[in-house]
């Protein structure tokens, strides 16, 4: 299943004198959508960034040795192109010197492949983020009313496009999922040396989705100074496993400025973590799986809709509290997820009130499709 919609961002960057780069975890579609934008054409040539052989081959590249490599291809892509030492300046040489060329990468670790091609490649890339298929584009494969129907399977199992191709392996293929692919990346590092205690954080931060956390306390959970516990998860997070979310904070005096929640890229990944996969209507989590599911699906929608917006949540010292604000052409907008259509919601008027202007909105399954397609 190709990932339809940055599918047409793609087709409509290529041949504009830039690179193409596309991140995102392993596993999530970024070979077959890219060999999709040739399907049928004998004008690209694949490279494999995992191959030793081409690793091999960039060590001490120039552009006449690369014009032989590349031979009459128009289109060259380097996949998981952050094994390759140095990608950054190889893929500059080939932008520079090959303009007939339309260059591809693409990285499965933005700590490698971001930090490596920001700076040579500043003018001379478009780039983008890939993520598990997300509701807008499975509304697009079988209709609105269809994937609304899937949705407590969707909160439990997720939204990898092998478990969503494959109905009836979801538990297998999350189970590999979590075992390998995802932590490839990481664990290559060398200063991972304690992969348990990753699969222990990573529960730990299963288990507090949607509530505040604390690198201290995680720290004493899975045995860690706070400075490890934080290292790692700037590694999860550039690896696309999970993201941060700040508090929002202006001007009241009793906000908290300094907080964060994480929450998980997929929700099949996160319980596959905890290895639950109970039905959501018995599960005692529906509220956390559900908030994590539509924050994760505005995350998606935001960044294919080239939607500008700075993200956060709101709580006050004496527990007030709202899930999700948004800030975006100076519009403060605010929501609030319920599982439950008909749960009361207490609207914490003092946020209102202190900013002018701002809206907030109650997002249920009932009313989803306008926060996620609108």
């Amino acid at each position: 299943m190709i990932h339809r919609l940055l599918e047409n961002t793609l087709k409509d960057k290529l041949n504009k004198g830039k690179a193409l780069v596309l991140m995102g975890a392993r596993q999530v579609g970024k070979t077959t959508l890219v060999k999709g934008l040739f399907e049928g054409s004998d004008e690209m040539l694949w490279l494999n960034g995992d191959e030793l052989d081409v690793q091999k081959l960039f060590e001490n590249i120039s552009s006449t040795r690369l014009k032989y490599v590349f031979g009459n291809k128009r289109y060259v892509v380097i996949d998981e192109a952050q094994r390759i030492n140095d990608i950054g300046l190889k893929l500059k040489l080939i932008t520079d010197e090959l303009p007939e060329i339309q260059l591809i990468a693409t990285g499965s670790s933005s700590f490698d492949l971001a930090n490596q091609v920001n700076e040579p490649l500043t003018g001379r890339k478009w780039e983008y983020r890939l993520f598990p298929l997300s509701f807008a584009e499975m509304v697009l494969h079988h209709g609105l009313l269809d994937e609304k129907r899937l949705l407590p399977h969707r909160l439990v199992y997720g939204y990898y496009p092998d478990v969503v191709s494959n109905p009836g392996n979801e538990k297998e293929i999350l189970k590999q999922l979590s075992d390998s692919y995802l932590y490839k990346d990481i664990l290559m590092w060398e200063q991972i040396k304690k992969p348990d205690k990753l699969l222990k954080l990573l529960q730990a931060l299963a288990f507090q989705v949607g509530n505040q956390v604390s690198y201290s306390e995680l720290g004493q959970i899975c045995s860690l100074d706070s400075k490890t516990v934080e290292k790692y998860i700037v590694l999860l997070e550039q690896c696309f496993v999970i993201f941060r979310l700040g508090s929002f904070s202006r001007n009241l005096r009793n906000e908290l400025k300094s907080s964060k929640k994480i929450y998980f890229y997929d929700n099949g990944i996160r319980n596959a973590i905890i290895a639950d996969f109970s039905m959501a209507e018995s599960r005692q989590d529906v509220g956390a799986l559900w908030e994590n599911y539509i924050i994760s699906e505005r995350k998606k929608r935001l960044e294919y809709d080239l939607l500008w917006r700075n993200s956060w949540f709101w709580r006050t010292t004496d527990q007030k509290e709202i899930d999700y604000v948004e800030e975006g052409d100076g519009q403060i907008q605010a929501f609030e997820f319920k599982w439950n259509p008909s749960a009361k919601y207490k609207v914490p008027n003092q946020f209102l009130e202190k900013y002018t202007g701002a809206t907030l909105s109650v997002v249920t399954p009932d009313n989803m499709e306008a926060f996620l397609l609108d």
